[in-house]
């Protein structure tokens, strides 16, 4: 089993957190403030998540990167080079608490995500669901929630598409970050916000 860290502490990296946990998956969790701010929020999500620094976490095999829009630069600002190992953006390009879209320039959120993390695998996931959602049961009606992924490297999307199965949930791969990416960007891709469940 591939070694995983979190970067972000907020709603979405404490929903992954809490669906790792839930499979009993060792976690590194990290934010910007440092091990000790975040003793309370791993005591409530329970072992086998634990409290790490933001270049701990970053050293993992899977690395999340799920942090407000505007405080990604600072976030990510420093860590060495990845060296081929996966980043999981589970970004969106809004600004909280008011949800305003923010400027991309054109660009889609995961190619400006794929600048902040060189010699990453980059892979686009976990970004479209509800949070709730994500940290609650995948099994749904009698089928499984649907999680997609996209990115430009398949091995890659095969690690994190398998991990998505073992937290139960039914991956879709999307194809590559120019395709994927922008289907399930929010604000503006038809995928996010639908609660979607693949019956077999």
């Amino acid at each position: 089993m591939p070694s995983i860290g979190i970067i972000g502490a907020g709603q979405n990296g404490r929903a992954i957190a809490t669906a790792l946990a839930g499979k009993d998956i060792p976690v590194t969790h990290a934010n910007s403030r440092g091990p000790e701010s975040l003793r309370e929020t791993v005591a409530g999500i329970g072992a086998p998540v634990t409290a790490g620094t933001r270049e701990g976490a970053a050293s993992k095999d899977i690395v999340f990167v799920a942090v407000n829009w505007s405080k990604l630069p600072a976030a990510l600002a420093g860590l060495p080079d990845f060296g081929g190992r996966i980043v999981v953006d589970a970004n969106n390009p809004i600004e909280a608490p008011r949800f305003e879209p923010a400027d991309l320039g054109g660009r889609l959120s995961s190619e400006i995500v794929k600048d902040l993390v060189p010699g990453a695998r980059l892979v686009k996931a976990f970004n479209h669901l509800a949070t709730h959602l994500v940290a609650g049961d995948p099994q749904a009606e009698g089928g499984r929630r649907v999680l997609f992924l996209s990115g430009d490297d398949e091995t890659a999307k095969a690690e994190v598409g398998a991990l998505i199965k073992r937290l139960g949930f039914f991956g879709i791969d999307l194809g590559s970050l120019a395709i994927g990416g922008r289907l399930v960007q929010f604000p503006g891709g038809p995928l996010p916000s639908h609660n979607l469940v693949r019956f077999a």
